[in-house]
């Protein structure tokens, strides 16, 4: 059985006042050649299909003919919402769009049943687990102490009650211990929101969504496929591509990728204005590519974002390096992020902005408030 592997489409995201909903269209046509020519069983979408909860309509539409495009092929689709989308309005029609192969988790209730296909070599169980966090599973697991997003994900796991002897694949949207990140995710403090890769060790195949770069972890078939498109600088050098997963008998599953080509690509250029403005740069041609030019002049060029668009019109941020930017002053990141607790990393900001530390009641104020957003109360 031969299965696409997408995840984080971020339909409708708009990166530094750029609208992205052309290169979107463009990619998910390249992706439907792809399905065309590889022919495959089933498309995945690991959640984050839209950037928002309440999406645009232009984006809402997109994805609409995306999945009559798929439907009309007779591939199935399998998706799941994730952190960045209403799992209520991912979920409508879900009953409706069962009956054209398309897929959809519901909002999670406590259950998770599978979707059996079947091939030359028997059934394959595909269960949808949307995005969660300890507070959407807790209520139905009372009996279980459920404090972390690993704990809550293994409590819906475990309800699950898969049968091992049988091909399983797991799709959710969360993120496991390991995964490298990229600057256009969301990030937890305190490592809240890590899930141990072990919770997943009785499924076939897992396909992850909600890290921006192509990874496995662990195994070859615990796998983000990463985003289509470069949702970020710190992206700059990937390579985006297609996750192709094939299953043949029991224990045999091979995973391999498609790259895909952008519209515009996201690059980086940096040298003095002369030297960015040089026609080895951009071929004597304006391009098209999103941009970041960091210039390296000593002394600030007058309207150089205005003279610089004239040949980078997607020239998305202008910086500079020098001797003037190295010594501003500034708080300096906060290091170890993603394993100190975030009322430790409060204080110390607190700290360092007004010079002094926080009192005994403010602290108490503030480790309230931070437990009462990560349960999605405030």
């Amino acid at each position: 059985m031969k299965l696409f592997h997408l995840s984080d489409l971020h339909l409708g995201k708009r990166l530094n006042e750029f609208s992205l909903l052309e290169d979107q269209a463009y990619i998910l046509t390249e992706i439907l050649a792809l399905v065309e020519s590889e022919r495959p069983d089933g498309v995945i979408i690991a959640g984050d299909i839209y950037d928002k909860s309440v999406p645009s309509a232009e984006a809402v539409q997109m994805f609409d003919k995306f999945l009559c495009a798929l439907a009309a092929r007779k591939t199935a689709v399998f998706a799941v919402s994730g952190n960045h989308d209403s799992a209520e309005r991912i979920a409508f029609g879900g009953q409706l769009m069962a009956e054209s192969g398309v897929y959809v988790s519901p909002v999670y209730g406590g259950t998770v049943a599978p979707i059996t296909l079947h091939d030359a070599f028997g059934a394959v169980n595909v269960y949808l687990l949307p995005f969660v966090k300890p507070a959407s599973v807790r209520r139905y697991f009372p009996e279980k102490e459920i404090a972390s997003a690993s704990d809550a994900v293994r409590a819906a796991v475990e309800q699950m009650r898969i049968d091992t002897t049988q091909r399983n694949l797991l799709v959710a949207h969360q993120f496991v211990t390991g995964a490298a990140r990229s600057e256009s995710e969301e990030i937890s403090v305190g490592g809240a929101d890590n899930v141990d890769a072990a919770v997943f060790d009785g499924f076939d195949y897992v396909a992850l969504g909600h890290i921006h770069g192509p990874q496995s972890i662990g195994r070859e078939s615990l796998r983000y496929c990463g985003t289509p498109l470069k949702y970020s600088f710190s992206e700059s050098g990937h390579v985006k591509s297609v996750t192709v997963a094939e299953l043949g008998e029991k224990g045999d599953v091979h995973v391999r990728t498609l790259p895909l080509r952008p519209l515009r690509d996201l690059r980086e250029i940096r040298g003095s204005y002369m030297e960015v403005t040089a026609k080895q740069f951009y071929d004597g041609t304006p391009t098209e590519d999103y941009l970041r030019v960091t210039l390296t002049d000593e002394e600030d060029v007058p309207n150089a974002l205005g003279k610089l668009r004239v040949i980078y019109p997607n020239l998305m941020e202008l910086k500079y390096d020098n001797r003037r930017t190295r010594t501003a002053a500034q708080i300096d990141a906060a290091q170890g992020v993603e394993t100190r607790a975030p009322g430790e990393l409060f204080a110390e900001f607190y700290e360092k902005q007004n010079n002094r530390p926080m009192s005994a009641e403010q602290a108490e104020f503030a480790a309230k408030l931070i437990e009462s957003i990560w349960e999605g109360e405030a």
